[in-house]
């Protein structure tokens, strides 16, 4: 990804995995929205494998966040201050998702993103590894993304996206939890039904 990318949180590939992936995602998101209240599944909670390593470190909930020119952060984050109550903020949030917002895939960022603690060791060694493959396994679909790993800064476009989408469901995530991004090298990365 170019630096103008990076900071846009967007990149121009025209993969065809890339595209296939994105639908795939809007689909699964929308049905955990629709379907499980907002709950993560395996479809959203890819094992990392860091590069080098061939079992995986854990699972990660990743976020699908709109691409910049498409975004809705500050209608996830009017979302959040509206109202004190979780439950309510939850069921704002899950009508919110579940209706036209994961409708159409081209307005997606294909750089995942995930928040971990602060100072979370295990954030440390993602960042370290530089590339990790995340392996998602849902609904007789395989896909396995070779990712470069970004720490993105806090005035990263997604990084505020990321933060405003978790705080929807987790009220008291840290303002200075970390935030890492995965963009796919789409030629590197490969699917399958199972």
């Amino acid at each position: 990804m170019n630096a103008v990318a990076a900071s846009l949180g967007q990149s121009y590939s025209d993969h065809p995995l890339r595209l296939t992936f994105l639908k795939w995602q809007c689909r699964v998101r929308q049905m955990a929205m629709r379907d499980a209240s907002g709950r993560p599944d395996d479809a959203i909670t890819p094992a990392v494998i860091p590069s080098g390593e061939t079992e995986p470190a854990g699972h990660i909930i990743t976020v699908l966040n709109k691409a910049p020119g498409y975004s809705l952060t500050p209608e996830l984050e009017h979302m959040s201050a509206s109202t004190n109550d979780p439950a309510q903020r939850r069921d704002k949030a899950i009508q919110f998702l579940s209706s036209s917002y994961y409708q159409k895939a081209s307005e997606f960022s294909d750089l995942l993103t995930a928040t971990f603690p602060p100072g979370s060791p295990g954030a440390e060694k993602l960042k370290e590894a530089g590339r990790v493959t995340l392996v998602f396994e849902a609904y007789s679909q395989r896909f396995e993304l070779d990712c470069k790993v970004w720490r993105l800064s806090a005035h990263n476009p997604l990084n505020r996206a990321t933060m405003a989408h978790n705080r929807l469901f987790n009220p008291d995530l840290p303002g200075d939890s970390v935030v890492l991004g995965f963009e796919p090298a789409w030629a590197k990365s490969k699917s399958g039904t199972q």
